[in-house]
């Protein structure tokens, strides 16, 4: 097949020793199958900005770290240079989610290099050695969706413990290869603690697993999973192996402003009789 030309580079470099054909080409890049030596991986090549469905929503780039401040400062501005540091760092999300989430254990494609905007990469195959196919490509009787639902929940968790929410998590970017759900295309990937947007992000993938799942086992449709997980993160109780049940139950307790009001009172007067020993002290 004729080279596309953003892998030329990696091909000068050595990086890769052929293109053996395109995959697919979906709305952020296009993925082509390719010979690194012995071995057969996945190059992604992002498509430029103009070019792709999905745009870059502040709700997914709040709080992403930037080189320095004059980079922040041409992203705001929406120069040529801002928007070319913009993609950069769109793409360097999907990068450092990877490595991040290999390293925490979740099933993602394992990372190998991030040259001249194409990210190479594990193929995911199935048990014939072919690519693996999307979960939106498989029909499931109900207790095999029931197992994939409950590992891809477990993978949530894992991913939520490194920090990291999908954020666009759905059964067009999930793999069923040999041996389990992989979960794949994380460039608008959030980080918990640092974006306002977390919780309902990590409520929406897991909605989008519960109602895809729900087709094949109706019973998953009434469960909670996101609210449940996302209680567990929040008071820092959340774990790799936390046993979830799927309910959640919301407290409407009323807040007692009286007895918060006393609490603040309390430590503004010990504060004051701190400051008091140390003067009486010196």
């Amino acid at each position: 097949m004729k080279i596309p030309k953003r892998l030329e580079p990696l091909l000068e470099d050595g990086l890769i020793d052929d293109v053996i054909r395109q995959l697919m080409s979906g709305k952020e890049a296009m993925v082509f199958v390719v010979r690194c030596g012995d071995d057969v991986r996945c190059a992604k090549v992002y498509k430029e900005a103009n070019k792709r469905a999905f745009r870059q929503s502040v709700d997914y780039t709040e709080n992403r770290k930037v080189k320095n401040s004059r980079q922040a400062r041409a992203m705001a501005k929406g120069s040529r240079y801002g928007r070319e540091a913009q993609e950069e760092a769109w793409q360097n999300a999907e990068v450092d989610a990877l490595y991040r989430l290999a390293r925490a254990g979740v099933r993602v494609p394992t990372p190998y290099n991030f040259h001249a905007g194409v990210l190479l990469m594990e193929l995911v195959t199935d048990e014939h050695g072919n690519a693996a196919p999307r979960l939106n490509d498989v029909e499931f009787s109900p207790e095999q969706a029931r197992v994939h639902f409950h590992a891809l929940i477990r993978q949530v968790v894992l991913m939520l413990c490194a920090g990291v929410i999908h954020g666009d998590l759905s059964e067009f970017n999930i793999l069923i290869s040999a041996d389990g759900p992989v979960i794949i295309d994380l460039p608008q990937a959030v980080d918990a603690a640092g974006n306002n947007h977390a919780k309902a992000m990590l409520e929406r993938d897991v909605e989008n697993l519960i109602n895809y799942f729900g087709r094949y086992a109706p019973e998953l449709l009434t469960t909670h999973y996101g609210k449940e997980i996302w209680a567990l993160y929040e008071h820092g109780e959340l774990k790799p192996d936390s046993p979830l049940s799927g309910r959640f139950m919301q407290s409407n307790k009323p807040v007692d402003l009286n007895s918060v009001i006393r609490e603040i009172d309390d430590a503004k007067f010990e504060e004051a009789a701190r400051q008091l020993r140390m003067q009486d002290a010196g």
